[in-house]
């Protein structure tokens, strides 16, 4: 056994539980890129690549197997020559969410040496330059849709879930306090946003504009909740979008709508105004 490869057995509930070492970690996730990367591909191209014995390959190997990140790659032709073709590994499903947590970590590392060299400015202007890409996209599509808020706001949700964002809408208030709010199921930089709230501020400023009024950030994903909740004005309130680029806060308050029988794409949350 390598030094530093495996940390002792300890037991849970009668079984042995393994506990990974940093190192070994670190090298299950390089096994874990190079099957993303170069998958299908056999445990003997795994250790020339990354310079790794058998055992130490088919360890790794094993262990990603038993976890469901990597799985064991069937050829749809077989391969000229005698005897059976060696196993090739791909990244499953699972995998892929695990390598996009990674990517997420390593995310969250740039933005912290960004905000630690050149302030949380710095930060900002990022977020909002990479949502700019956005809203220039979405911009014709939503002018297209008319001038009404509404409108624009079902011209947005088809742009979203388009783009995976899982959106839906549905008209909320009373009397003459009307809207619509607007509900995402998914958010790509949602455990980023965690840290860098200034990504969700980005992204209602935008909407605002695109929109051309008012919105109300309600409840976010990046803030533990299960959808991000954004109220359009509809009727009942100025309709004028704000000039500053500092949207509102979300609302702490927020409770959860009822969930919509109809409603496939993601469970709505309710916001108070």
């Amino acid at each position: 056994m390598f030094i530093g490869e495996h940390a002792p057995r300890e037991t849970k509930d009668g079984e042995d539980v393994l506990h990974v070492s940093p190192l070994e970690s670190r090298t299950r996730s390089r096994v874990l890129h190079m099957v993303s990367a170069d998958g299908p591909i056999t445990a003997a191209e795994l250790g020339r690549h990354l310079d790794l014995t058998p055992a130490a390959v088919r360890r790794h190997l094993d262990a990603l197997v038993e976890e469901g990140t990597v799985v064991p790659h069937e050829p749809t032709t077989a391969r000229r020559g005698r005897g059976r073709p060696a196993r090739a590994y791909v990244v499953s499903d699972a995998g892929h969410g695990a390598l996009e947590a990674d990517y997420d970590s390593l995310a969250v590392e740039v933005l912290r040496y960004l905000e630690a060299h050149a302030g949380p400015a710095a930060v900002g202007d990022f977020a909002r330059n990479r949502v700019a890409a956005l809203e220039e996209r979405y911009a014709a599509r939503l002018a297209a849709a008319g001038d009404a808020p509404a409108d624009r706001t079902a011209a947005l949700v088809e742009a979203l879930s388009e783009d995976g964002f899982a959106a839906s809408a549905r008209p909320v208030g009373a009397g003459g306090l009307t809207g619509v709010q607007l509900c995402q199921g998914h958010c790509p930089v949602q455990h980023v946003a965690a840290e860098f709230p200034a990504f969700c501020e980005a992204e209602t400023d935008a909407f605002s504009r695109l929109l051309g009024v008012h919105v109300q950030r309600l409840a976010t994903l990046a803030g533990g909740h299960h959808v991000c909740t954004t109220f359009v004005p509809t009727g009942g309130i100025a309709t004028r979008p704000r000039k500053t680029t500092q949207p509102p806060g979300v609302d702490p308050e927020a409770a959860p709508l009822r969930p919509s029988t109809t409603d496939t794409l993601t469970h709505v949350k309710e916001g108070s105004s």
